[in-house]
């Protein structure tokens, strides 16, 4: 049988076992094996037919037989290895040779599988733990190409992985040699498999914290994060020369901006080992650095390691190509496809021409339709041969075979606008652009746009541009180019935009920014613009960036000094010199432009105080030695640095006709100086008048330069008025619309008397440019010379439109001088000029600013304080008038002293230093009224009365009119009074009144000393006389209301008070201080409408700030009598006004006491309605607080005590009504009563502790919250009899000071005292009559419903079944306006009243009512008499 009858045989077997006719398969086997024993196949199919006919035996014997045959081949092992897995012996055997296989083959993947499972028999299996270890290590040992081979493999990956945590788990000992090993073996591993990052991270800090001496980890970690800079350090501990280490360090300097110590790093670590991503910061850091050449030549070490690395490559792509030819050696592709490879290999083969050109140029001979040829040969023609003419040629017909080639386009179009060739150009642009989609051909559209940019047609560059970007957004050069496109045309917002898109696609593009930095520059963002330049130059030293922020600083230091801000200035000019001289000119010396802007920031100061223009300069720039250190110059000396800052910008460019004009104005302004250190002023202007005219020869089309030209020439030392006449019509004729020319001008004329001509000339400048103060101020001082009414408006529209000296300071004098004119108050001038205008306060702030930059003008500071004083700022004042005084100590002129020194007398009198000011004054000749008068109130309040009345005697000898006299005589009535003389008070007083001309201020004297003396026929009369000179205006009405008022309490007419002051309030509804009055005289007169006048407390506050604050607490008060308390309304009640007023007059110690009291109610309200008291214990601290605010002087002693002492007596009821203990600290000052503290826990005070108050109260017997607090203790001791004869003693006296509200408090708290034993049922008719008495008495006074609620009680008690009972509660209940204090206790005992009838309806009816009401407590009283009953 032939061996194509085996095949066929084998051929049949197969087909049998596919048809899974394993029979028949057996049969052909059998045919084929008897004409070849040895068949391999045959032997693999009965194997195969014999399993699955279920005979085991015989299939195990036919694999073996064809594994024996032919031990190499897979098959049979594979099928062997399934039959015996049960026999774990041979399956060793078996999976032995299948893992030679399987490596030899390279199947790693089968590889894992089988290792894997063996591992896993051998864990069945209870073998030793080392047996397995070493498995696991065999399977670990791969070979690093295989995990190179299988990187796609994820499958064969993780099985390695589970390995290699298997063995480390099982590796004993931990730490050990082994486990090392195979942890060094798994880190390694891992380092290969990018997607495993985080384990190999793990895995490296383990080894790490197991073994800290070894580098392999650290170095791992480092050489992977070595483009993030990880953690480093301790590598370097323990391999010094680890090339890693520094590599890793030099790129942590280079972040850090430390490119020197980068260098050196990088450089070190670069010599240990080579990496591109270290060549590559290299060079960075040499860029940074400026070392071109440097970073260049690491930029190609770099360049060749990575193609080094890619040679292998390169390699295999060769042989495959030349395979290829050899193939077809007339394939044009192929040699296209060597050529190619030959040009990316690098710049050697491009170079070689036998090698890329030639078979480039075989390729296009070969296939002259192939367009990659043509673009390839125009690389080669553009870049090697640098034959643009082919190159343009190649390209051209590269893009011509294929004109989607953008590259080849591309490269035409821009060689093509290389060579000029704009035509050629335009004709491939447009040829693709009219066949191009929205959307498409960038490229086309961007160089269309960029030649738009080019040759200025920007409209046409910003469409092709825009269109350029709606293919490809994110291109961050086109939206630069589209940024210069619209800055070309002046759009900067625009532009603005698109520079911030570029900047946020590439960040670290450093044009985009300067560009947004440079156009907000442009537009006067000087802030913002100076933000974008530091943001570049914290990254480098660009030097366009380093001069765009000098001029900016420059800019907004000019605009301080504009608004006199000279410090803020002088700081940002100490800033541009930093900047500018360190950093900008050390780089780039050799630009006149920098020179010049030092220049410009030097001559800057001239504007600013000399005590202000200190800079700190360089000393090279200073001319010192270069190592000293910077010098603080003066105004001069920095000036004089100017002129060599414009020196050294002449000697760049000595042709520039600006530097010139720039020289001669610093000249100008040294020569302004009063003080120069090396040249005379004379000499100064002779130069400044020089370099001007030198400037003007250069350019005499500037008209700038004749305008300077004209302004040096009329100089004090030249004074050549022809000449500078001359100039300045000369500058309007080169410049018709100068504004600063026609000024110069007018000043020119008004300095020579020719008003007319100035005048013209000031107000066509005034047409020219309505902003320009200097013309204003010309006006000013025209109208001021003519005597014209505009004079103050003119002046003051001057300091409406800037800050000028001149204005500022003529404004200011209109001002002091129609404020010193008392006879123009009531004028409609007046009004407008200072009223409506607020003049004094815009003329004190200008003339503030006009003193801190002229700090030796005398008559400014004297009108400064002048100004002060109207405004109250009293140590403002005191300051400038001491500063015009050392002034004018060093002059002549003792009248402007004389002057200043009694107005600084004056306001040292304002501020309260009267001995100061009595040396002050006696420092004057007194030979003026208002110095003696001065001196006078000096004395007085220093406490030398006598001699305060010597110098009154004086200033009434010196006084010249009738008024002037009043004054005085009132003045030493006023001193006579206060030694206690009232008789020659009231002479003096009346000698004033029969003056030819009294006063009103002497009749308010005498009717105030009539009240004070409980004189009501003489107040009255002089009230009367007050009242005859007509209506008052301003403060004088509240004098006058408050004056009427305290006439009728004297006379014992109460209910008329506050009459009287509701009228006025009528009568003047805007005088926040009537409606003051009205909120503090209600409460202690007519007390039932204390809601009323807690309202009108509270327009005070909104009328005025300043009555405000005093009407506030008289709010309080108001909701204290009313009974407001925070259970009724939890906003506006007394609590939370009197803390408003103590926030607001925390030094009124009457705050303190009313923030007492609503604690005190408060806590009662809350006993009342049964919740905890939450402000307890708080009565010592605000007593305490109340006498640390109560030290007054004499005057206000008394009213200071009585506070006190009804502090005192609130703090006790407060400590009674809430602890119940008698362990409290008594301070009885008002009463002079020793401090008691009591020690004892009894409820019985000793008897020598009431002596001891009764004494006391007895020795102040006026003071009548004493007696109501001395009752309250006779109660609390059980002493009702000594506690109603102290209640009667309080009533008494009440009666006779005329109180009525402590006449209804005294008769009240005597009600509640006698109603107390009649609760309890003591025998007798004393109290009950006692009780009737007083509340029969309160309601003979007011209608009070405590009085009815006490009386109601009294029925009660003595019928409580009666029906008068029923109707007296009812009547409290169910009436409106009652408080709800009083209706709580009413409707607890009507309940229990109508619970004793059991009235059933009534009750339901008064449940009802209770529940309309929130009264739950009574609800709850009504469950427990039901419960009892």
């Amino acid at each position: 049988m032939s061996n194509k009858e085996v095949k066929s045989a084998l051929k049949s077997a197969r087909e049998a076992i596919k048809n899974k006719e394993f029979k028949e398969a057996l049969k052909h086997c059998k045919t084929v094996l008897k004409i070849e024993k040895n068949n391999y196949n045959a032997w693999v199919f009965i194997g195969l037919s014999a399993s699955e006919l279920d005979q085991p035996d015989q299939s195990q014997a036919a694999y073996k037989k064809a594994v024996e045959l032919e031990p190499e081949q897979l098959l049979a092992w594979q099928v062997r290895y399934r039959i015996i897995l049960c026999d774990k012996n041979k399956c060793y055997e078996v999976i032995n040779k299948l893992t030679e296989i399987y490596e030899s083959d390279k199947e790693y993947l089968k590889l894992a599988r089988v290792w894997l499972q063996l591992i896993q028999l051998k864990e069945e299996e209870p073998v030793d733990k080392k047996e397995l270890v070493q498995l696991l290590q065999k399977m670990t040992q791969l070979p690093s190409d295989c995990l190179k081979e299988v990187e796609q493999d994820s499958e064969t990956q993780q099985h390695l992985i589970t390995a290699f945590e298997k063995a480390l788990v099982l590796i004993d000992p931990v730490p050990g040699e082994d486990h090392k090993k195979v942890s060094a073996d798994y880190v390694k591993c891992l380092s290969l498999l990018p997607q495993e990052e985080a384990r190999m991270t793990a895995a490296c800090q383990s080894m790490i914290s197991l073994y800290p001496n070894q580098s392999y980890p650290l170095e791992v970690l480092c050489h992977h994060y070595l483009k993030t800079v990880s953690s480093f350090s301790r590598l370097m501990d323990l391999v010094p020369d680890s090339g890693l280490g520094h590599l890793c360090l030099g790129t942590k300097t280079l972040l850090e901006g430390r490119y020197k110590d980068a260098i050196d790093d990088l450089t070190q670590g670069l010599k240990k080992m080579s990496s591109t991503t270290g060549w590559y910061s290299l060079a960075e850091a040499q860029f940074k650095i400026y070392r071109y050449a440097d970073s260049a030549t690491s930029c190609s070490q770099g360049i060749f390691n990575c193609v080094h690395s890619r040679h292998h490559q390169y390699l295999i792509k060769k042989r495959v190509t030349k395979k290829g030819l050899n193939q077809s050696p007339d394939c044009g592709e192929y040699f296209f496809l060597l050529g190619q490879l030959y040009w990316d290999m690098g710049e050697e083969t491009r170079k070689d021409r036998s090698k890329a050109h030639t078979h480039l140029l075989k390729a296009a001979k070969l296939d002259p339709h192939l367009g990659c040829v043509f673009r390839y040969l125009g690389h080669y023609y553009r870049d090697i041969a640098k034959d643009y003419g082919r190159a343009q040629g190649c390209y051209k017909k590269a893009f011509q075979l294929d004109s989607e080639d953008v590259e080849s386009g591309a490269a035409s179009v821009d060689l093509s606008m290389g060579q000029g060739d704009m035509d050629a150009a335009l004709a491939i642009l447009q040829s693709v652009l009219e066949k191009a989609t929205p959307g498409s051909a960038k490229w086309a559209w961007m160089r269309r746009g960029l030649y738009y940019l080019k040759v200025g047609e920007n409209q046409q560059a910003i469409a092709d541009l825009q269109a350029a970007l709606r293919a490809d957004p994110e291109d961050w050069v086109c939206w630069e180019c589209l940024g210069e496109a619209y800055l070309n045309r002046r759009s900067f917002t625009a532009a603005l935009k698109a520079f911030g898109k570029a900047h946020q696609l590439q960040p670290c593009s450093i044009y985009s920014v300067y560009q947004a930095a440079a156009i907000k520059q442009t537009l006067g963002k000087f802030k913002e613009a100076v933000a974008e330049y530091l943001l570049i130059t914290a990254k480098q030293d660009y030097v366009p960036a380093l001069k765009g922020l000098g001029e900016c600083q420059l800019s907004l230091a000019k605009s301080l000094m504009q608004d006199c801000r000279d410090g803020g200035a002088i700081d940002l000019i100490q800033q541009i010199l930093y900047f500018v001289i360190s950093r900008a000119v050390q780089l780039r010396p050799d630009l006149s432009c920098l020179w010049k802007l030092l220049g410009d920031a030097c001559t800057a100061v001239s504007t600013v105080s000399p005590n202000r223009a200190k800079v700190i300069v360089p000393a090279l720039l200073a001319g010192l030695d270069a190592n000293t250190e910077s010098q603080m110059l003066n105004q001069a000396q920095t000036l004089k640095v100017g002129e060599r800052c414009y020196a050294h910008a002449l000697k760049l460019m000595p042709e520039v006709a600006s530097r010139w004009y720039d020289l001669g104005l610093n000249y100008y302004h040294q020569a302004s100086l009063t003080q120069n250190d090396q040249n005379s002023p004379a000499m100064d202007i002779e130069k400044a008048q020089q370099c001007l005219k030198k400037a003007i020869m250069m350019d005499s089309s500037n008209h700038s330069y004749w305008n300077a030209l004209g302004v040096v020439s009329m100089n004090k030392d030249l004074e050549n008025y022809a000449l500078a006449q001359h100039c300045f019509i000369k500058s309007i004729q080169v410049e018709p619309n100068n504004v600063v020319a026609w000024t110069n001008l007018g000043s020119l004329y008004l300095k020579k008397e020719n008003i007319e001509l100035a005048h013209e000339a000031f107000k066509i400048a005034q047409s020219l440019e309505p902003l320009y103060v200097n013309c204003w101020i010309g006006q000013a001082l025209i109208a001021e010379r003519v005597g014209s009414y505009d004079t103050m408006d003119l002046f003051r529209h001057t300091t409406e439109l800037s800050t000028h000296m001149e204005g500022v300071k003529g404004y200011a004098f209109w001002v002091c001088s129609t404020l010193l004119d008392k006879s123009n108050r009531d004028s409609e001038l007046y009004r407008y000029n200072i009223v409506q205008m607020n003049a004094i306060s815009a003329a004190q702030v200008a003339l503030s600013k006009y003193t801190e930059r002229i700090q030796s003008d005398p008559d400014a500071f004297i009108m400064l304080g002048y100004l002060n004083e109207h405004l109250q700022l009293k140590r403002q004042a005191l300051q400038a008038y001491q500063r015009a005084v050392e002034l004018l100590q060093s002059t002549s002129s003792s009248e402007e002293l004389a002057f200043s020194l009694g107005s600084y007398g004056r306001a040292l009198c304002t501020s309260g230093q009267w001995e100061e000011a009595v040396h002050v004054y006696n420092s004057t000749p007194l030979q003026e009224l208002s110095d003696l008068v001065g001196l006078a109130l000096a004395y007085c309040k220093a406490g030398l009365i006598s001699d305060s009345i010597s110098a009154y005697e004086r200033a009434l000898a010196v006084a010249s009119s009738e008024k002037e006299k009043a004054y005085t005589l009132t003045a030493l009535a006023l001193l006579q009074h206060q030694q206690g003389n009232l008789d020659s008070a009231k002479t003096l007083l009346f000698k004033c009144s029969m003056l030819k001309e009294p006063i009103s201020e002497s009749l308010v004297c005498l009717c105030a000393l009539g009240l004070a003396n409980s004189d009501a026929t003489l107040a009255a009369a002089a009230l009367t006389e007050l009242l005859k000179q007509g209506s008052a205006s301003g403060s004088a009405i509240e004098q006058r209301c408050l004056l009427t008022c305290t006439l009728l309490a004297v006379q014992g007419n109460f209910s008329a008070v506050p009459r009287e002051v509701s009228r006025a309030v009528h009568s003047n509804p805007g005088n926040a201080s009537l409606w003051a009055l009205l909120s503090r005289v209600v409460p202690q007169y007519y007390p039932r409408k204390a809601n009323g006048a807690a309202v009108a407390g509270h327009v005070a506050c909104l009328s005025s700030m300043t009555q405000g604050k005093r009407a506030l607490l008289y709010s309080g008060v108001n909701q204290l009598a009313s009974g407001r308390h925070s259970g009724e309304d939890s906003q506006k009640n007394a609590l939370k006004t009197m803390q408003r007023a103590v926030l607001l007059c925390p030094d009124d110690p009457a705050t303190w006491a009313g923030l007492m009291a609503a604690c005190y109610t408060e806590n009662t309200s809350c006993y009342l309605s049964g919740s905890a008291p939450r402000r307890q214990a708080l009565q010592q601290t605000l007593m305490s607080v109340v006498s640390e605010k109560g030290i007054v002087d004499e005057i206000e002693r008394p009213l200071a005590q009585a506070l006190e002492g009804w502090v005192l007596q609130q703090a006790v009821t407060g400590y009674w009504g809430l602890t119940h203990t008698v362990s409290v600290m008594l301070s009885l000052r008002q009463v002079q009563c020793q401090r008691l503290l009591m020690t004892d826990g009894g409820t019985v005070l000793p008897e020598p502790v009431l002596e001891q108050l009764s004494s006391a109260v007895m020795m102040n017997p006026t003071n009548l919250g004493a007696w109501h607090w001395l009752a309250k203790v006779y109660r609390s001791q059980g002493l009702l009899v000594q506690a109603v004869m102290a209640y009667r003693q309080s009533l008494q006296l009440a009666s006779q000071l005329g109180m009525h509200s402590c006449q209804v408090a005294s008769l009240l708290r005597l009600a509640l005292l006698a109603l107390g034993p009649c609760m309890v049922g003591v025998p007798g008719n004393d109290w009950k009559d006692l009780v009737l008495e007083a509340t029969t008495e309160v309601l003979k006074l007011d209608s009070s419903p405590v009085a009815l609620l006490f009386q109601a009680l009294l029925q009660f008690v003595t019928k409580m079944a009666a029906r008068e009972t029923r109707r007296l509660l009812e009547r409290l209940v169910y009436i409106q306006d009652i408080p709800a204090t009083v209706v709580q206790v009413a409707s607890w005992y009507l309940l229990r009243h109508l619970h004793a009838k059991n009235d059933e309806e009534l009750m339901k009816v008064l449940l009802q009512h209770a529940k309309m009401n929130g009264d739950q407590r009574l609800l709850e009283f009504h469950s427990v008499l039901n419960s009892s009953s």
